[in-house]
């Protein structure tokens, strides 16, 4: 870099005055002899007022000459000085960032009382939305169920295909899992009041009610709930819901819809194929633990178990199911067309969706306490 390219200063003491010439650039100005000149030039004229700057015959600048000559003016600009318009800019940016103050914020009770209207608010708009949507579902059933050859039932059967089928293999291994753990559990205490029989009827009654219904909610919404939202997150970051509308497509018929009915389809299934894994890993965990041959725990689970516990189990499926579906699509259809809308949207479907299966399960206890024992 030649001399002429060098960011320099010079000082008129005569007439007070400070010149800036050379390339005020940030490679430029990372040259050490540069820096040297300058800051001597700088040290007795920096923060003197009454010194005029000229900043005309300066060849090239930047945001970091900018900057090392507004930290030198003490960050506010001399009142005697000339810069070109071209420069004018990066100083009224500075400017306009120097004066940017933090606004007041409350403390104490009105800190906790805003924050508290702010979260009712957020949760009132979501219930709002969520109850539309329960609304313009039950509308598209009914034209479904008016017209079906009309339907979407490639939809359906795709979803049921992705939420039951490919669903399985994890719900199997869990729910073996599952069963083993609460067998052991279960046969420890049990063996020690001589009480080994009565395992059939703890495995029969927290699985078949509880267990493999929740079991498989959970699983489903993290599994199928996530990959809902994700969906039409990116059908959102696509624009190609926006491109739906335009065709005359409504999302309601043939993106939730779907979604709902196979997932009210799919999850009574799921649940009856985790409760017999469950049963199965508790069987053979009692026959290995306390002896109980498997004939006898498949002969006197019927027994133990009144048959109200099914229709119990089965109707939860069909309420779980329906509301991740509805979870889901609630929070896929209001991400922003942005990647971390979408992560941020997809993470809070999951946990709501979890949140309302054990909500709707502690209903279901409430309601139906006194049926099925």
């Amino acid at each position: 870099m030649s001399n002429q390219d060098l960011p320099t200063l010079s000082f008129d003491q005569h007439q007070a005055t400070v010149a800036a010439s050379g390339r005020w650039q940030v490679h430029a100005l990372a040259l050490p002899d540069a820096m040297v000149q300058i800051d001597k030039t700088l040290q007795p004229v920096s923060r003197d007022g009454s010194v005029a700057w000229d900043l005309s015959q300066i060849s090239a600048l930047d945001h970091i000459g900018a900057q090392a000559l507004w930290n030198a003016w003490g960050k506010a600009l001399p009142q005697k000085i000339v810069i070109p318009d071209q420069y004018a800019e990066f100083f009224d940016r500075l400017k306009q960032a120097g004066t940017l103050t933090l606004p007041d914020v409350p403390h104490g009770a009105w800190l906790s009382f805003l924050s508290i209207g702010t979260a009712i608010q957020g949760i009132a708009n979501h219930l709002l939305a969520f109850v539309g949507l329960i609304g313009q579902l039950l509308l598209d059933v009914m034209q479904f169920a008016r017209k079906p050859l009309r339907g979407p039932w490639k939809e359906v059967s795709a979803n049921i295909f992705h939420a039951g089928y490919q669903a399985l293999g994890i719900t199997a291994l869990v729910g073996f899992l599952i069963g083993v753990v609460l067998s052991y559990l279960s046969a420890q205490q049990l063996h020690t009041f001589g009480a080994d029989i009565y395992l059939v009827n703890i495995l029969g009654m927290s699985i078949i009610r509880e267990l493999g219904p929740l079991l498989a909610a959970i699983l489903v919404a993290g599994r199928s709930g996530s990959s809902i939202t994700a969906q039409l997150g990116v059908m959102r970051v696509n624009e190609e819901l926006d491109a739906m509308l335009v065709m005359g497509m409504p999302h309601g018929f043939r993106l939730i819809m779907p979604k709902v009915l196979a997932l009210a389809v799919t999850m009574p299934l799921l649940v009856i194929w985790t409760d017999a894994l469950a049963l199965a890993g508790g069987m053979t965990a009692a026959s290995i633990e306390l002896g109980l041959s498997p004939r006898y725990f498949i002969q006197s689970l019927p027994e133990a178990v009144p048959l109200a516990n099914y229709w119990i189990g089965m109707g939860k499926g069909v309420v779980f199911g329906s509301l991740i579906a509805l979870v889901a699509c609630h929070f896929g259809l209001r991400i922003k067309a942005n990647t971390e809308s979408l992560g941020e949207g997809t993470t809070i479907s999951v946990v709501t969706a979890i949140t309302a299966v054990i909500l709707a399960d502690a209903i279901f206890a409430i309601v139906f306490n006194n049926v099925g024992y």
